[in-house]
């Protein structure tokens, strides 16, 4: 079991106590030294920065527990020091892959910030003690509300109602909500939906701990610098014995930790969220501070025999010793699957009709489910995943499954590929071939209809315009090359007759490179006859077969 030091931390001297009783432990288990200040949490910590006026948390209240000591009393300590126990060391599985997750993604798209997962199980710790032991349903949200006291100024911040109740069930005042404690008005700037059911839920471990991620890298910070993570901390409860307490616990996790079935977290001891306030008074003490006690009388007379001394009470008999119930350890995922996943082909611009699906399984071929699985598109290509990344994370559902976020095809063709991977774990990934092909006219047609002619080495004075369409739909995008050929019967290059002029002034009786605008339409550039005379043809062609042949003449004045 964790130490123990003090109750709920409030503003005063309580915290005081707590934070010197803190450190005091910690320098006696070697643990990096930490700040002890003042216990006002009401104020904003000198130097920190916070991304706006008030902490993630309302500077609610949190566990007060400390990590196991890993060291024996040492000459000199004036506590006592707990034994280790590895239970401590235990994280629930969907917490854990929440808070690995949630690194996986901001080092994706904000690796200067330099977040370790660790510092997330560190605050997930002290603010709802890994969600009450990883009491989570299949999808990471937790079976019952995790609630911080009403804070409406009685020993806490003063937070008038921002969410009309919707989060934390309060009209009157705000209170911190879920596995990482955020209020209600900052969820609603921080809020994420890490686990893409489309809800951003503080109640749900996976959208709380990217959520939690993004806010301690607010203002460009670098969380590898110790004053950018004191400064992270404190942005999120503005108290120094919080600062305290989750560096303890941070490098406490970064010593070690392990995975347990949810549900079998170990609980705080010291209060939190929505437990009752804790251990009773010291007892009482004389007024030079000194514990009470209750003189012996001594004997009245030299001559007199002291009087027999009580008998000792007996020794209470020892409680049986009970073993707990083993538990069953959590399935690992041994390998990734494909789940179905059809063939992976769109048109440049157009979204993938296919998903990639996965399932994860073990060495039995069981499924396995609440596994963070990373999906990456490597290759030359500009398709990203629906929203705008080349990388996505997704937690697999109770049967094992896990499915990527639609692609979304760029204009670069050709081939690409899909990974999918387990996050933090050495497990054989799957890649699936992407290919985007280029888009499509299934027709092609002139806008007008005037005669276009002109004089031997003259410039046409009508220009051509056309407009492609796909399946009735306007056809924007589509490759176009246009090339004067020589008859009906005979597609190739003519050598004669009119022509385009490239950027040297030569004729040019082909061209490639053109496409559609945005409405489907293509306007060619200015046509010039040479000396001969007569009908000429001019073939324009689409990407996907679409034809059309136009008639040039030249003839004389009259």
């Amino acid at each position: 079991m964790a130490a123990q030091f003090g109750r709920r931390l409030r503003r005063g001297a309580t915290t005081t106590a707590v934070a010197a009783l803190a450190v005091a432990a910690l320098s006696a288990s070697q643990a990096p030294a930490i700040v002890s200040g003042g216990g006002d949490s009401g104020k904003q910590a000198s130097g920190s920065s916070a991304p706006d006026s008030d902490s993630a948390s309302g500077d609610s209240s949190y566990h007060t527990d400390l990590p196991p000591l890993n060291t024996p009393d040492k000459p000199g300590t004036s506590i006592d020091l707990p034994g280790t126990t590895e239970a401590e060391a235990g994280i629930p599985a969907s917490v854990l892959d929440a808070y690995k997750q949630a690194e996986q993604t901001i080092a994706s798209s904000n690796p200067g910030c330099n977040l370790p997962w660790q510092l997330l199980a560190a605050i997930g710790k002290v603010e709802s003690g890994q969600a009450r032991g990883g009491r989570v349903d299949d999808n990471g949200t937790t079976l019952s509300p995790i609630l911080g006291p009403v804070l409406n100024g009685v020993g806490f911040a003063n937070i008038s109602d921002t969410d009309n109740g919707a989060y934390d069930g309060d009209k009157t005042h705000d209170r911190a909500v879920g596995p990482m404690q955020f209020i209600p008005s900052t969820w609603a700037t921080w809020g994420q939906d890490a686990n893409s059911d489309g809800r951003k839920d503080p109640n749900n471990i996976f959208d709380a701990a990217l959520a939690a991620g993004r806010y301690l890298c607010a203002n460009n910070r670098d969380l590898s610098v110790k004053a950018n993570l004191d400064q992270a901390i404190l942005s999120y409860n503005r108290s120094q014995e919080y600062l305290a307490t989750v560096l303890s616990w941070l490098e406490y996790y970064k010593r070690g930790s392990h995975e347990v079935p949810d549900g079998t977290g170990v609980l705080p001891t010291n209060p939190g969220p929505l437990d009752p306030d804790g251990p009773g008074d010291s007892p009482a003490s004389d007024p030079d501070g000194s514990p009470g006690s209750t003189p012996t009388p001594g004997p009245s007379d030299p001559n007199e025999s002291p009087s027999p001394e009580p008998p000792k009470p007996p020794k209470p008999p020892k409680p049986p010793t009970t073993t707990p119930p083993p538990t069953t350890p959590a399935p690992t995922v041994e390998r990734l699957e494909n789940a179905g996943t059809g063939k992976l082909s769109a048109t440049a611009g157009a979204a993938f009709a296919e998903r990639v699906t996965v399932r994860g399984e073990d060495a039995k071929g069981k499924a396995v489910g609440k596994v963070a699985v990373q999906f990456l598109i490597v290759g030359d290509t500009d398709t990203k995943f629906a929203g705008g990344g080349k990388q996505a994370v997704v937690t697999s559902g109770s049967d094992g499954t896990a499915t990527a976020p639609a692609l979304q095809a760029g204009e670069t063709t050709g081939e690409f590929t899909v990974r999918a991977s387990v996050v933090s774990r050495t497990v054989p990934g799957v890649d699936f071939t992407a290919t985007v092909t280029e888009r499509q006219a299934d027709s092609v047609v002139r806008t007008g209809d005037k005669e276009l002619t002109a004089a031997p080495g003259a410039e046409f004075a009508d220009t051509v315009e056309v407009k492609a369409t796909n399946d009735g739909a306007v056809a924007a995008g589509v490759a176009v090359k246009a090339t004067m050929i020589k008859s009906a019967d005979d597609a190739s290059t003519a050598d004669k007759g009119p022509h385009f002029k490239g950027a040297d002034g030569q004729p040019l009786r082909a061209l490639t490179g053109l496409k559609t605008n945005d409405q489907g339409l293509l306007v060619l550039p200015k046509i010039f006859a040479d000396d001969a005379t007569g009908t000429f043809l001019l073939r324009i062609e689409t990407a996907g077969g679409a034809k059309v042949t136009i008639e040039l003449k030249v003839a004389a004045p009259a």
